[in-house]
């Protein structure tokens, strides 16, 4: 089983190092040391911390197959006189979208508005970081 450090596991869960340790002590959540002394929590415990995140609640009520929605906030918006491509900062993730000019003026995307990209895709590649020797 995988074990982070403190500051990886704050880092991948979008929280200070501090929040994890207080959720160490608050939840009982098991630690070790490695050999440098650092405290380590199991990533199984680091991935229940972060499957508790919910989305943010849906405000159109439409029912959709996608599940993968990223809120954030327009960043930039590149347009055209056919396409654009749009940005989004969502929490740590940067989300670029590339439409049509008609739908960003039809949206109003601009810098500064609030919007939700859905992903709905038939390819998702998973990486992992290169195995330590």
């Amino acid at each position: 089983m995988p074990h982070l450090r403190v500051s990886e596991a704050a880092a991948l869960l979008g929280v200070s190092d501090d929040t994890v340790r207080r959720w160490i002590d608050a939840e009982s959540i098991p630690t070790l040391k490695d050999s440098a002394g650092r405290l380590l929590v199991d990533g199984v415990d680091v991935a229940a911390f972060a499957s508790r995140a919910a989305a943010p609640e849906d405000p159109t009520g439409v029912g959709r197959s996608a599940r993968n929605r990223f809120t954030g906030i327009v960043t930039r918006v590149i347009a055209d006189g056919v396409m654009a491509q749009v940005d989004l900062q969502c929490g740590p993730h940067r989300v670029v979208s590339l439409m049509s000019a008609e739908a960003v003026r039809e949206l109003g995307l601009e810098p500064g508005s609030v919007a939700t990209a859905v992903v709905k895709a038939t390819t998702v590649i998973v990486e992992t970081p290169a195995a330590k020797a």
